[in-house]
């Protein structure tokens, strides 16, 4: 590894010299025909010889116009509505692990409402000692936690159970976010109302401010073990569209259940069966049936860059793959990528210590000779478990499903570096 490390290094520089050398050409013969140097390096530009903007010219900070294209985008035709509908976070043009919470995306079943503070509440009922009503200064007075949790929706990838169908990572995978969320325990709410300690065959269900009365049953066991109820997200108020002013945080698990605007949180001796854990979030087979309850988010991963978004532009050369990967088991133990489809593969370099039900950055840096290739990523976490192919979810799960497709997804590079999504089977 070492070896390798210290090949690459010196093959860069090699390439960044000659790179230079051939640019410094380039520079002497425009000079020597035209007798104008390039204006970028020898005279004094305008952002270098005036003013810029004031301190209070955008008072809470914006991104520059130039990334102005770094924005979720929905799919118009698949749903009837964006008052019910999904967009999708630009993952293809982000790096490191945190999402900006303006790019965060968003899934809706009624819309975003708006809900002041001042009328926020929060009941908590059902098998306690005392049922109580919270309002949110009342949150704010409890002990907090700060973690970094991915959230991704359970029909992220859902459209490529068919074949390869949207082109870009944005579009395939960027129904996720991966950000920092500060909250109360449940179990500190729920043992404030009195609960008994009993867990065993009991539940929690949970429920939504909004119009949709969007609700879900947690076994009891999870809520106590590592759910939140999160009055920020990434240090600062979570955004309207995130479930402002409180949203309930199930780390590992499906987004559908991350319940936004919540409003009640109720213990019961058995699962409610609501609407949205009966009509949809689950996963029918090829025989017909359905199975429920499938609310862990398996170990997956997917490039980045290159992908369909995000061209390779410089030529051959040194090139940096990157991507991220994830899994509601616990940590991510490794990443491998293959240039190949599959043949071949290489360990990618992990950015970070992977996180607890959290995203981690991979990266290889490899060179490029302008090649076709066919990329992968396969993600590995701390239980065993290895992202399968899509052959391999369809020898159990059919053509039927729409919910968790954590296949390994495919990039097919092109000699000119433009990516497409496609199938390898």
């Amino acid at each position: 590894m070492t070896t390798e490390k210290k090949g690459m290094s010196a093959s860069r520089r090699q390439f960044l010299t000659g790179a230079a050398a051939v640019g410094a050409g380039t520079v002497a013969a425009t000079v020597a025909r035209a007798a104008e140097p390039d204006p970028l390096i020898t005279e004094v530009q305008d952002w270098a010889s005036s003013f810029g903007d004031g301190v209070d010219a955008t008072p809470y900070g914006l991104p520059i116009k130039y990334e102005d294209d770094v924005i979720r985008r929905n799919v118009e035709w698949l749903t009837a509505d964006t008052i019910s509908s999904i967009n999708f976070t630009p993952i293809h043009a982000l790096d490191g692990t945190i999402t900006p919470t303006g790019c965060a995306f968003e899934r809706h079943h009624s819309g975003a409402i708006e809900l002041k503070k001042e009328d926020y509440r929060l009941m908590i009922n059902g098998l306690v000692d005392t049922p109580m009503v919270f309002s949110y200064e009342d949150l704010e007075r409890f002990p907090r936690e700060n973690h970094v949790y991915f959230c991704e929706c359970a029909a992220n990838t859902g459209m490529e159970w068919a074949g390869a169908q949207l082109n870009g990572a944005q579009f395939t995978h960027g129904m996720i976010h991966n950000m920092e969320y500060s909250g109360i325990p449940v179990r500190t709410l729920l043992n404030e109302a009195g609960w008994n300690g009993e867990v065993e065959g009991k539940w929690l269900y949970v429920e939504g401010a909004d119009a949709s009365s969007n609700g879900r049953s947690i076994p009891l066991e999870k809520a106590l073990d590592d759910c939140l109820v999160a009055i920020k997200a990434n240090g600062e108020a979570l955004r309207k569209e995130h479930g402002y002013p409180a949203r309930l945080v199930v780390p590992g698990w499906e987004g559908n259940m991350w319940i936004k605007w919540i409003r009640r949180m109720e213990i019961t001796d058995g699962p409610v069966e609501s609407r949205e854990e009966t009509s949809k979030y689950t996963d029918t087979l090829a025989d017909g049936t359905s199975r429920k309850w499938t609310w862990v988010m398996d170990a997956k991963s997917v490039v980045t860059s290159p992908s369909p978004q995000m061209p390779i532009k410089h030529g051959p050369g040194p090139l940096v793959i990157t991507g991220i990967a994830w899994t509601g088991h616990g940590k991510i133990a490794r990443v491998d990528v293959s240039k190949d489809g599959g043949k071949t593969w290489e360990t990618a370099r992990l950015a970070t210590d992977a996180g607890d039900k959290a995203m981690v950055r991979f990266y290889l840096d490899t060179e490029w000779n302008g090649e076709e290739m066919f990329l992968q990523s396969r993600a590995m976490d701390e239980t065993g478990y290895v992202q399968p192919t899509k052959a391999q979810l369809r020898e159990v799960r059919g053509l039927n499903s729409i919910y968790h497709n954590n296949c390994i997804q495919t990039w097919w590079v092109k000699p000119n570096g433009e990516a497409e999504n496609v199938e390898v089977s």
